[in-house]
């Protein structure tokens, strides 16, 4: 089943975030919680999560960004595809990914936008099943040192 997060998903969203990203710093109980209430709360952002046999299998994030750009029309930015490992190869990255894509033209997007990792290639085959393509725009990142 593939559905938006609620607040008893967060436990399970970080287990996820985990297996993406296990240098991330650890949160204590209430960082994680008020972290994960402010997402909730946020009416801009928006965790998808796709529930397998009572488990969450996999999860993105899909952030609207508001603009006064292109007829004032939002665009959407997907983050933090990760299914679990026990998961994979069963088509629920594709399935939370073409949620999020069909809940960002809901809103009004005129595009969505994400960011994969350069060598992640299995992961751009998902990306382009779904209709994101290479080449039309260039991304750019800077992170703090």
């Amino acid at each position: 089943m593939i559905r938006l997060a609620g607040p008893a998903d967060r436990a399970a969203v970080q287990a996820l975030y985990k297996e993406l990203r296990p240098h991330d710093p650890e949160l204590s109980e209430a960082q994680a919680q008020q972290a994960w209430q402010i997402m909730l709360d946020d009416p801009t952002c928006f965790i998808v999560v796709a529930e397998q046999n009572g488990q969450l299998a996999a999860t993105c994030a899909l952030g609207l960004n508001n603009s006064i750009a292109n007829g004032a029309r939002p665009f959407g930015i997907i983050e933090h595809v990760i299914t679990a490992e026990a998961f994979r190869r069963q088509g629920l990255s594709q399935q939370v990914l073409e949620f999020a894509i069909e809940l960002a033209w809901q809103h009004n997007c005129y595009k969505v936008m994400l960011l994969s990792g350069e060598q992640l290639t299995g992961a751009h085959r998902v990306y382009e099943k779904v209709g994101f393509q290479a080449g039309i725009e260039k991304g750019f990142v800077i992170k703090p040192d």
